[in-house]
Parts: C-alpha cells; structure tokens; sequence
C-alpha cells in the first residue's frame, strides 16, 4: 500500500482542513449560489492588542469572550465575527469556519470592482499586531495551508484586509513581509496574484 499523505496534504473534508485544529465558530453563513472561492484574505489579530498566547482570539470567534476581562474588550463588546484560519505566534493553525462557508472577516469590503469579499473569499488570521513583524512559522504554516487550499477552490488572487477595506482596515500592516510569503506559497508550487504595495497613506492609520 502507499505511503498514506501527511495530515498538511490531505484534501479538505467538507471545507476543514484535516491539519488545523477546528474550534467550530457559530458565526458564519451560506455563500451566494454560484460563488467561486477565488480570493484569500490576509488580516491579523491580537487580544487584547499586542498580547499573544492565551485564547481570547478563540472566545471572540465563539462568541463567549468575557467583555469584561479587560478595558479593551468594551470596544469590541457584541462583535459576532469569524475567520476561516487564524495562524498562531507559533504556527498553530486553527480553523473556525468550513471554508464552504462565508465566514464574517472581511465587513465592508471590495476587490477587483467586486463587493462583499466575505461572499468569494477564505480569510485567514495571523496572530499578531499591525506594525510588528510576524514569526517565521507563521510564514511557514501558511505555504500548505494555501496549497490545501488551491488544491481545492479555484483561487486567484491575494489580498491583505487593508486593500480590500483601504482607509478602513490597515491589517496585517506594513510589517507583514509579503514577499516571504508569497514565496512561501510559490515553494508550494501555487502561482496567485499578490497585491502591491499600498501608497504610504494608505498605511498610515486614520481617526
């Protein structure tokens, strides 16, 4: 009998990707009829902002974040929200949502004169804070997860949450090394279009 495929290169079973460890998110929905998974969305995230390792990133996506377990999370209080992938410091990758879903990551949003990318994409989460660099596993971990994923949705193109919302979202930030990733995905034999880089104003943080 043949070798059996590593869990990172086993095909996807109804959207879940056997090598993530699911945390099944309440928050998501049907795609439109017809919609091609063409799109991957890059964000990052960190709860509260800058502090890394604990699992208010997984109760956030549960909806039983305690809203009072820190200043922070006033703001946020109530937020339903979801990814598909978020990639840990250390290259955990955990997965909330059946990428046959629409997943609730990108909000207001467009890409290439199509609106509501929730509806075309896969979001995926780095752990981390827009303007700080990202770990290397994190880099890492994201060349099989995309090639899984290539492997099962016609994806075309890249994009960070700062192109697809500009002037609203500005993750994952001008530290995020797009170009380490995109060769970490091209090492995986998978040829997407990536995004160029945003003007200076783009990046910068408004309001």
């Amino acid at each position: 009998m043949p070798e059996p495929l590593p869990v990172d290169r086993q095909p996807l079973a109804a959207g879940w990707w056997p090598a993530a460890r699911p945390v099944a998110s309440p928050n998501h929905g049907p795609r439109p009829d017809g919609a091609a998974v063409t799109l991957l969305v890059l964000h990052s995230i960190s709860l509260p902002p800058g502090v890394y390792g604990g699992d208010e990133i997984e109760r956030l996506f549960t909806n039983t974040l305690d809203w009072a377990a820190h200043p922070y999370f006033e703001q946020i209080r109530g937020a339903q929200v979801s990814a598909h992938f978020v990639i840990r410091r250390g290259g955990e990758v955990l997965q909330f949502v059946s990428c046959d879903r629409r997943a609730w990551h990108a909000g207001q949003s467009a890409w290439r004169g199509r609106a509501n990318c929730n509806d075309f994409s896969i979001g995926i989460e780095f752990e981390g804070l827009e303007g700080t660099a990202f770990e290397p596993a994190q880099y890492a971990a994201l060349g099989p997860l995309v090639a899984a994923l290539a492997a099962a949705y016609p994806l075309v193109d890249v994009a960070g949450h700062e192109h697809v919302a500009p002037g609203r979202k500005h993750d994952p930030g001008a530290a995020f090394d797009w170009t380490l990733a995109e060769e970490t995905v091209r090492s995986q034999g998978v040829k997407l279009h990536w995004p160029p880089p945003l003007s200076l104003e783009m990046q910068q943080p408004h309001g």
